[in-house]
Formats: C-alpha cells, structure tokens, sequence
C-alpha cells in the first residue's frame, strides 16, 4: 500500500479542479478514503495507518490458527516450586548471601549437630498457636525452624531471611565465609552453653574442637614448654604447596626462634634461641581444613585470592600428624567442599558440594538450585572452569584415584570414618524432627499447598478467558472488512489494538476524539480509525459499548468543503507569490506605498498562515495545527523551492518568526510610520492590492505619509541626553583623572607622605563609575557613593587596618582628600567612610597607630570571622588540587585520565576573553585595560548589608591593581571534588583512580605537613577549598594487573562490626 502522505494527496487531488459549491457524495467519499482498497494478510508488514480499510498487522496474527494453552497467561506452573522426591530443599540467595547458604546447608548434613539442635528447649515454639505466623527470637530458634523447614518441607527452597536479619547482616554486601564461619559457630557456642542439659552445652566442642599445644624448646638447656590450645578449625596457608598433605606438614612444621626473636626461658633466666613447633593431641569427629586462599598482598595493602591448584584426598589418614593417644581414630573421609567462584576477594559465588550422610551421595548445592552427582561420586570439574579468566593459569595438574584437585576450594569438611556396623545403624543417620517443630513444619506446608491450589486456579482461570477470547476473535475478524456497498462504521484503530491484545482489558469504544465541530467524523482523523462491517460493528458494541457510533452519514460535508477552498487559495498564492516577486523588481512608476522589508519577504509565509487560521475551523485540535500541516512553509519560506532572499538581505533570525501581522514592522508604538528609512521600501500600487487582498487589515502608508512626529521628538531628545551624558563624564574624568587612570594611588602598606587621613569607598562603586566614563551613551550615570554596603547592620565598620593590609582591601577604594572633596560635591554619599594615621612618640621610640570613622564594630567582625573560619572546616562538594612531584618538586607530566576531575583542564587553562558589551559575569567585568575587578553582587551586597562584606575572591598586589585569583592549574596537576567530612582514605583512593598511583604507594603533604592518618577527616587535616595537596609517589609495582582488588574496593572494610556475630 502507498505510503500515508501518498494516500493523503491522492484524498485531495480532486480540488483543484472542483469548487467547494460543486462537491458531491463522490468527492467527500475520495476525502474519506472509503474505496481506497483493502489490503491483503501479506501483502503489508505493518498496518497501513492512512487507509481505513486495512485490517492487516492490528494484533491479528496472535489470534488466527492453533495457541498453545500456555500463551493464555503468564504464570509459572506451581508445581515447579515444589520439592521432587529424594532430593534437599534449596535456599533463597538474598542478594549477597550465597556465602551464609553454603555454610547452613554443610551444618545441616551434621547429622550429630542437627540431632542436638532439635532437642534444645523452645518453649516459644511448643507454645505457639498454629494459626498465626511462627517468628524465632534466639538465634537457636531460628536454626531449629530453618533446618526443620530444610528437612521436611514441600518447597523446593525456603527464605532464611529470618535468620540472616535475626544475625544483622547487609544482604547486599558479600563478606569473608571464613571469617563468617568462625564467628557464627562461636556465637551457637555461646546460645548452647546457655542450654540446661550438659550435653547440649557442649555440643559444638564435641563436634567441631581439638587440642593442640605450642611447644617451645631452649636449645641451651633442653627444656620444653607447652602451651595447652584449642582449635575448631586448622587454617592451612597454601601458597608454594601442591596438597593438603604438604599444608598441613607446614603448618606442623618446626619455626626457629634466634636473633631479636628469642625465647626468654625461665631455666636460663635469660633469653635464648629456641624451636617452636605445634604438637597435635586430639581431633574432633568434624575436622574443619581451612584452605587460606584470601591473603593480605602487603604491596597493594589489600586482600587477593590465591588461585592455587591443591588436591586433597576422599581418605584422609592424620595418624602420621598426630602425637600421643594411640586408640584414637585418624582417618577421615571427606564430606563437603566449599567452592569459591571467581578471580577476585571481593566478588564471586559461593557453592557446596555436600555428600549425604545416609545414601553417600555427593550433591551440588548453589542457593535455589540442588544438583545430584551422579554415581556416587564428587565433581569439581565444572566449578573450575569459572576462573579460566585469570591470568596466567597453570595447567591442571593430574590427581590420581581417590584425589581431587581444585583451585577454588577454600574449605574442607571431613568426618571421622566410622565402623560399617555403626554406620549402617539406622538411628544414627536418621534424624527426627520433634513433633512440635514438625506442627509448625506442617502449617507452611499447608499454606505452600494453599498457594499452590490458587495460582493452578488463576492459570485455569486464565486459559479458559483465553480460549473464549480465541474464539471471539476468530469470529469477528472475520466481519470486521466491510464489503462494496455495503453498511459500514468507523472503529479507532487503538481499540481495536487493545481488544487484541490481551495483556490489557478492553474498555468501551470511545469516538468522542475523532468528531470536528459539526458532531461528525473529522477528515483528519480518518487514519486514525479503521472502516467495519455493520454487523462486525454491532456485536462489537453489544458487548464492549460505546460511542458516539460513526457510520456513512457521519461524513463532514462542511469539513470537506472548507478543506476545498482553502486548498484551492493555497495553489492561488503561489501564483501571486510569482507575480509579485516579478513586480517588485521593477522600477517604480507612479504612486508608491511603504511595505516593511520583513513583510516583503515573509509574506507569502504570512499569507499560508492567515489561510490556515480560517482553515483551524476544520483542523481537529489533536491533529495537526496551524503551520505545521503539509502544506506550510518555515520562518524562510523554505516551502516550494522559495529561498526567502528574493526582497533583500532577511532579518537577524527571530525577527520574522515573532511578526504576527503584515506589515506591522514599520508600525511604531504610537501607531504611525516607523522613522527608521531602512527597514522599509515602495512597492507599486499593483503589488499592493495583491497584497491587501490577503491582508486586508494591514496598516496602510502612502509614499507622502510623514513619520511619526512622537518619535522624531524623542530621537531627538535622545540625541540631546546623550551629549549631556558625554559632557558629565568628560568634566568628571578630568576632576577625577588620577582615579579613572589608577594612578598615583594611595596603599596601605605605604601610609603616603603629606596626609594623615584617607577616605574609602566600595570598589562597586568606582568600578560602575569608571564603567559610565568609558561608554557615557550605553551606561547610566552613577548618583550616588553606597558606603553603607562597608558597614555593619550597627553602623560600624567591618574591618581593621591589618585586615585591609592581609587581602580585605578587595572590597575597597582608597581616595585621596582632594578626591574626596570632588566626589562629595558631584555625589551623594551616605556615610563618609575615612582612615586615620597617628604617631605618638615615646622617649625610646615612635608609634604608628591606625583607626577609622566609624569605628570598628567587633561584635560583628568575630561574627564575620568565625562565619569564615565554619565555612572553611564544614564545605562539601569543594574543589581541591592534587600536584604530582618528584625528589627536586618538578612537576610530573601525567598521561592517566581524569575522571574525577570537576571541569577539563584546557577550559581552566585557557586565557579568559574580553566580555561583549552587554554580557554579565557574575564575578568580573572587563574593563578597556584588561584589569579584571570584583564586583558586588546584589546577593552579596545584601549579605555586606546584613553583617558583613562579600567573600574573599582576588588578592591586591603592590601596585594596588587587583588580579584574579581563580586556581591556574598547572600540568600533572588534576582538580578533585572533596567534603571535609571525607576521610583521607577515601581521598587516596580518589587519587588512585586520577593517577594511577596505589593508596600505599601515596605520600601526601600540604604547605609540608605530611598527611598520614587514613581515619582522619580532611577538615580536621586542614585541607580546605582550593587548596594545593603534594603528591609524591613511591616506586610503583611491576604489575598493575595485581590491582584488580585495590580498585573493586571504594570504602575501608568493616567486616561483620555492628551484626549479631559480634554481639550487637
């Protein structure tokens, strides 16, 4: 099908040979598109939106043939959620807490630890009424449910977000499984020991706890010295070993003790070399094997994961590590892997592998998802494959039978090998829940079953709507296209959308949008809706409502014949267009009248929009509006091929676009002829009654019409005024030469010979007047000197001789008395302002004394001051400098990018430009000698009135020129935004993204006070805005690859401070 715009201009072709007293049932049909043909399913890949009979591409397709049940909603089977038989319930990873999961899941296949576990004393849960939800306090109780739920319930996995809450961790932020390990078995340790029966008290020893000592021995006299411990798990360092046999050799292995490490022993009275080894003495029937693969890197100063290849064995025989107590078995079989997922300390994915106590299978579990192994055997070899993203990997070395090899266990659970006789003992691998656990067990077994009841009901529930929908479509589509002579409506192509798409409920048919204002269908909006059977149009509004209905009567007669004739002046106006631009090129003969060279060239744009205001009638107000329909033309008359430079030169841009009314651009404000002779030109009496045809309430001037007599007055009184403003400031610049020029100005520094008193005046005010003498036509003259802006709210001054000396002095002038004396006779001034020079002399020496009229207010001084000094110590978002030196403090050309950086160093570094006349900065105005001054500001000048002046913002140099002191950054220096509240280790850690320096390898200092606390704040550092940090870097590492930790971290560590591990 043609294109919308093509089927548009075929609509309408008929106009230009049928008046709009001549249109026929024939013409408003071809305007509404009736007969255009129909499409067929194919034949367009999307539906043709300007022809009303194409019911292609609506929604159709979903509908038509065969659906799968499943495609009637979107709700999951149910009993996808349910647990299959034979198999664990997963757990719910809560954002970061796999690492918390894998731990739960290795305790509850402790047979022993869950036994223990069910037979503490719950009263809260004996007690508890099942018709309301069950909440554990202790985290005993939350253990006891959690593994009850893990052991019998229906779900394929439970929510441990009870338990997790009851511990205060951040489900966001992952953390140290060893660490975890250590404090939540130590706090269970602590909840037992609370628990009346002896054998539950001791439950976690008995499981998890050996014996080991210290053994030092003098090698002067022999003596050993033992130091009785115990441990709960033995932390294995892996580095530069291959096995688990290896690791533990080390960690038995023999240390010697010489040199500044020498043992004081008490035989000797005196210290000694010695050896220290650790003696094992017993094992426990849970032997937990911590593999030590996160380690501090003391050259980033952060953790990193060793990715080492370690085998260790199903069979593990200790018998050889231990010493003493012949009968006690030492051989362990293994029982559970923990796996970390990843290349980095700071991020991956915990997992276990866990073999079942009862059926000795090995089952993966990964927080929801629980995979089985298959024969009875552990697999590791996918868990290794996630990490072949690290660098430089080493070859997996070969394990033999009854091995396994992996670079990502960092734990290792084996339990005592038992007799076959007792293993194969049912009461020892089966572990009942208690009956008042498994009551509670039951109700959210019921309450899953309930659920899983209602959401089989809403998928019914949906698939039977579905199928009723189906077949509603299926019979409908089929009426929906209206045949040759036949009775028809119009349905909006948007409802008919949504009654096809089932995601959205179908409302009720609306056509108020598409009626003009006869109450009958609107031409404009005839590809909007889409034309229908009569029959497809009654079933449709049976059952869904609606209206107002649109069928064959509802075409606009009026519409359509309105449309006609301003169809037809549009192709008339460019035949005028024509003629007139050739008329106007011709030398003027005979009477003339004054057209605006504006007018002239946009008038034909002005005439289109005149026709289309009368045709607004016919416009629908959620169509297209005035000039912006088809056929209009842009401010520059771009429409049909016209350039718009055919009159003369165009307007600076705006001026046409803001023009409402021909010829109103020689139209003064008083009503008569503009003075202005070039915005206007004679056009011949022709053009302008081709002209007037179109405008015919354009304001009319003949050749001899006079200009505005008003405004020749007031040109002229302007002209007047502004040689009176040349005179004033010529009489006032040589009264005042030396203050306009700046020269032979009075300092401070150097109180002047010749006088014992100055006067002051706000730099505002010699800046604005200086500003009126340079250009006296473009500024207003300056009346007044407001030196109330100096002065406190109590009418005292805001600052003394030593702060005037120190940089304050920005904010004032300093005036000779001579000068003063002609700037009191030619302005008003409202508090004379002066400073007065005193020496007293003493027999030994003389005294200089300074003081000023007014007075010093120190009330509101302190106030100033100490509002300085708060503004300096509590800032945020401030800009500070970062300059990287070498050992002779060069600077150091950096090549790293900046990221942090507040604004690109080339736009800081580039000369700032003289400002245009009428341009205003906020902090300087630019004077003809290029001298850069501060200007108040009226929100400065409000605050100078309400307590105190302006903030500093430029230094005064020896000449009394005053010079910017906006930061120059120099190169290799970086800007960084700060708070004072930040720490200097989160700064360092700014300063490693902008240079690539590591944190450890960053020696700060500022005016050569070296910053060394990480802790500390940079306020209470000293560090404040603007200033200059010295970098010095030591020596950097080899390779930056190492990095890959440093810069996952952003803040220091906390661990697990503040959660219940730690007792909080």
């Amino acid at each position: 099908m043609a294109p919308r715009l093509q089927l548009e201009k075929a609509a309408w072709r008929w106009v230009e040979t049928v008046k709009p007293e001549d249109i026929s049932r024939e013409h408003i049909e071809l305007a509404y598109r009736v007969n255009v043909p129909a499409c067929k399913r194919g034949a367009c890949r999307r539906n043709c939106k300007g022809n009303p009979n194409c019911l292609v591409g609506i929604g159709e397709q979903a509908w038509l043939g065969e659906i799968d049940e499943n495609a009637f909603h979107n709700i999951d089977d149910p009993n996808s959620e349910r647990r299959d038989k034979n198999t664990f319930v997963g757990l719910t990873n809560l954002g970061a807490t796999c690492y918390v999961n894998t731990f739960l899941q290795v305790w509850f296949h402790n047979l022993e630890l869950r036994r223990s576990l069910y037979l503490c004393h719950n009263s809260r849960a004996q007690e508890h009424n099942i018709d309301s939800d069950y909440e554990p306090q202790s985290i005993c109780e939350h253990l006891q449910y959690l593994f009850a739920l893990l052991q019998n319930s229906n779900r394929r996995y439970i929510d441990p977000s009870g338990l997790v809450k009851a511990l205060g961790l951040d489900t966001g932020q992952q953390q140290d499984a060893q660490e975890f390990s250590k404090l939540f078995l130590s706090l269970l340790e602590d909840t037992l020991s609370k628990q009346k029966s002896p054998s539950l008290q001791n439950v976690i020893q008995q499981q998890f706890c050996g014996q080991f000592s210290y053994v030092t021995v003098c090698n002067q006299c022999g003596r050993a010295s033992p130091l009785p411990s115990r441990f709960y798990e033995l932390e294995l360092n892996i580095q530069g070993h291959k096995n688990l046999t290896e690791c533990v050799t080390e960690f038995l292995k023999e240390e010697k003790l010489d040199g500044d490490n020498r043992y004081f022993c008490e035989s000797c009275q005196s210290k000694q070399s010695a050896t220290r080894r650790i003696r094992l003495h017993s094992l426990p029937p849970t032997l937990n094997l911590q593999l030590m693969r996160f380690v501090f890197d003391r050259q980033t100063g952060h953790k990193k994961k060793l990715n080492t290849f370690i085998s260790f064995p199903e069979q593990l025989d200790m018998g050889p590590f231990l010493e003493g107590k012949e009968d006690q078995k030492c051989v362990y079989e293994l029982s559970a892997v923990l796996i970390h997922r990843g290349v980095s300390a700071y991020s991956g994915h915990y997992i276990a592998h866990v073999k079942d106590a009862r059926t000795s299978d090995w089952y993966k579990f990964n927080d929801e998802e629980i995979e089985k192994m298959e024969g009875k055997k552990l697999q590791l070899g996918i868990e290794e494959d996630i990490a072949e993203t690290v660098k430089s990997q080493a070859r997996k070395p070969k394990c033999s039978k009854g091995y396994h090899c992996s670079r990502n266990a960092y734990m290792l659970v084996y339990k005592v090998q038992e007799e076959e006789s007792s293993a194969s003992d049912p009461s020892r691998t089966n572990v009942e829940v208690p009956a008042f656990l498994q009551r509670l067990v039951d109700r959210d077994n019921h309450k899953f079953e309930e659920w899983c009841s209602e959401m089989a009901d809403m998928r019914k529930q949906s698939v039977d709507k579905g199928k009723a929908k189906h077949e509603e479509v299926k019979e409908l589509y089929e009426l929906l296209p209206a045949r040759d002579g036949q009775l028809y409506e119009f349905i909006p192509l948007e409802w008919l959308k949504k009654w096809l798409d089932d995601s959205t409920a179908t409302k009720e048919i609306d056509n108020s949008l598409f009626l003009c204002s006869h109450g009958k269908l609107h031409p404009d909006k005839v590809g909007d809706a889409k034309r229908v059977s009569l029959p497809a149009a009654q079933l449709l509004y049976q059952r869904y409502g609606g209206g107002p209905r649109l069928d064959g009567s509802s075409l606009c007669k009026e519409c359509v014949g309105q449309r006609c004739r301003v169809l037809r002046l549009k192709n008339q106006l460019n035949e005028d267009y024509r003629e007139v631009s050739s008329q106007v090129k011709r030398t003027l003969s005979g009477e003339g009248y004054w057209v605006g060279k504006a007018s002239l060239r946009s008038w034909r744009q002005l005439a289109m929009e005149q026709l289309e205001e009368d045709e607004h009638e016919t416009k629908h107000s959620n169509g297209q509006t005035n000039g912006q329909g088809p056929h209009t033309t842009n401010s520059k008359g771009s429409c049909y091929g016209w350039s718009g430079n055919e009159f003369g030169p165009e307007l600076p841009e705006g001026n046409e676009e803001e023009m409402k009314t021909f010829n109103e651009d020689i139209l003064c404000s008083h009503g008569g002829l503009s003075i202005l002779d070039s915005e206007r030109r004679l056009v011949s009496s022709e053009v302008w009654t081709k002209l007037r045809a179109y405008f015919p309430k354009a304001p009319e001037f003949t050749q001899n019409q006079e200009p505005c007599q008003q405004c020749l007055t007031l040109e002229q009184e302007e002209k007047d005024n502004e040689a009176v403003s040349k005179m004033m400031a010529l009489d006032q610049k040589n009264q005042l030469l030396n203050l306009f020029q700046e020269k032979n100005r009075p300092t401070l520094t150097k109180w002047p010979q010749g006088t014992d008193v100055l006067y002051i005046v706000p730099l505002f005010f010699v800046d604005e007047w200086r500003k009126f003498i340079r250009r006296p036509t473009k500024s207003s003259p300056v009346s007044s000197v407001g030196n109330s802006l100096l002065l406190c709210p109590h009418g005292g001054f805001m600052f003394t001789y030593d702060s005037l000396v120190n940089g304050d002095a920005q904010h004032i002038a300093l005036l000779w008395p001579s000068e003063w004396e002609v700037i009191s006779r030619l302005f008003i001034v409202d508090h004379p302002i002066s400073i007065h020079c005193s020496c007293q002399a003493t027999p030994s020496d003389s005294t200089t004394q300074y003081s000023t009229h007014p007075e010093l207010c120190w009330e509101c001084r302190e106030g100033f001051i100490f509002q300085q000094q708060r503004d300096l110590r509590e800032y945020t978002q401030a800009t500070i400098y970062i300059r990287k030196v070498i050992e002779d403090k060069r600077m150091v050309k950096e090549a790293a990018p900046e990221p942090n950086a507040s604004s690109s160093e080339a736009e800081e570094e580039k000369e700032e430009q003289p400002k245009v006349d009428g341009e205003k900065d906020p902090d300087f105005s630019q004077s003809e000698d290029g001298a850069k001054r501060l200007k108040l500001s009226d929100g400065n000048a409000a605050a100078a009135a309400a307590g105190g002046p302006v903030p500093v913002a430029s230094m005064v140099k020896p000449g009394g020129i005053r010079r910017s002191t906006r930061h120059r950054k120099l190169r290799g220096e970086k800007a960084l935004i700060v708070s004072a509240n930040q720490t200097l280790k989160e700064l360092k850690i700014q300063i490693m993204h902008a240079f690539s320096v590591a944190p450890f390898d960053q020696n700060l200092s500022i005016d050569g006070k070296c910053l060394t606390d990480d802790s500390a704040t940079l306020g209470s550092l000293g560090v404040i805005p603007e200033s200059i940090i010295c970098l010095k870097a030591d020596e950097p590492i080899a390779d930056y690859a190492a990095m890959d930790d440093v810069y996952q971290v952003r803040m220091p560590e906390e661990g697990f401070k503040g959660t219940g591990l730690l007792g909080h």
